[in-house]
C-alpha cells in the first residue's frame, strides 16, 4: 500500500476561488470542481480540515478603507465565510461526503460551535471539517484563522490553494519575469515581505514549525501530485 504523504492537512481556500470568472458570489461549476478535487484527497485516506475566506462576498479591510467601521466590516466578513462554508458543505455532501461546518461565531441553525476536541473527533471519524467564522475576533484574517486551526487540530501542513502556482518574487501577472521559489524559508518570506499570507500567520507557522504549501488548485495534476507526495507549488518551511 502506498504511504500517505500526510495524515492530516489544513486546506486554506480563498473565497475568490469560488467566484470563478464572475468575480463575486459562488459559481456552482467552480464549486463542483473544487469539491471533486477535495474528494480525491479524502479518498487517499488523508484527514482534511478546511478554512475558506469570504472575499467573494465581503471583505472587511476594503470596507474599512471606504469608511465603514473596521470591527463591523470584519464581522460581516466572518459571516461571509460561514456562507461559503455552508455552500462548500452542500457541494461535498452532494458527492456523499460526510462533512461538518464548525463556526467561531454562534450560528446554531447552520453550524456547530467550533470546539477543538470535537473538531479533532470529527476528523478521526473521517469527516471533512470546515471551520468557519475566522477566529471569531476582528482584526484577524482567515489566513491567521487557518494557521491557528491547523495548530489546534495538529495538522501536518497548511495547504494554501490559490490561482497561482506558487510564490514569486513579484506579482507574476504584473511582471512575467518574476522568479518562482520552489522552496523558501519562513525567514526569507518575512524579510522579503512576500505576500504568501499575512505576517501574523507566517510567524505562527514559523514558531510552531508548521510548513506551508502554496499551489494552484485549478491545475488538476496538482492534487494527484500532492497525494503522490510529489513537489507542487512552493514549500515554505
Amino acid at each position: 500500500m502506498k504511504k500517505k504523504p500526510y495524515k492530516r492537512i489544513l486546506l486554506k481556500l480563498s473565497g475568490e476561488i469560488l467566484a470563478g470568472n464572475r468575480g463575486y458570489g459562488i459559481d456552482p461549476d467552480v464549486l463542483s470542481q473544487i469539491c471533486n478535487k477535495i474528494i480525491k484527497i479524502k479518498q487517499a485516506g488523508i484527514e482534511i480540515g478546511i478554512v475558506i475566506g469570504g472575499g467573494n462576498i465581503f471583505r472587511g479591510i476594503s470596507a474599512a478603507a471606504k469608511g465603514m467601521d473596521r470591527v463591523a466590516g470584519d464581522y460581516l466578513g466572518m459571516m461571509a465565510t460561514v456562507m461559503n462554508s455552508v455552500g462548500l458543505q452542500s457541494g461535498l455532501e452532494e458527492l456523499n461526503c460526510d462533512t461538518r461546518v464548525m463556526s467561531a461565531l454562534s450560528i446554531t441553525q447552520l453550524a456547530e460551535p467550533y470546539i477543538r476536541r470535537r473538531a479533532t473527533r470529527h476528523l478521526e471519524k473521517n469527516r471533512i471539517v470546515i471551520m468557519a467564522g475566522g477566529t471569531g475576533n476582528p482584526y484577524f484574517t482567515t489566513d491567521t484563522a487557518a494557521v491557528l486551526r491547523a495548530i489546534e487540530i495538529d495538522a501536518d501542513v497548511v495547504i494554501k490553494a490559490t490561482k497561482v502556482d506558487g510564490i514569486y518574487s513579484e506579482d507574476p501577472v504584473a511582471n512575467p519575469d518574476a522568479i518562482k521559489y520552489p522552496e523558501i524559508t519562513f525567514k526569507e518570506v518575512i524579510d522579503k515581505e512576500l505576500k504568501v499570507m499575512d505576517m501574523t500567520a507566517v510567524t505562527l507557522c514559523k514558531e510552531n514549525k508548521l510548513p506551508i504549501i502554496v499551489f494552484n488548485i485549478n491545475e488538476d495534476e496538482n492534487i494527484v501530485n500532492l497525494i503522490d507526495n510529489k513537489h507542487i507549488g512552493t514549500l515554505v518551511s
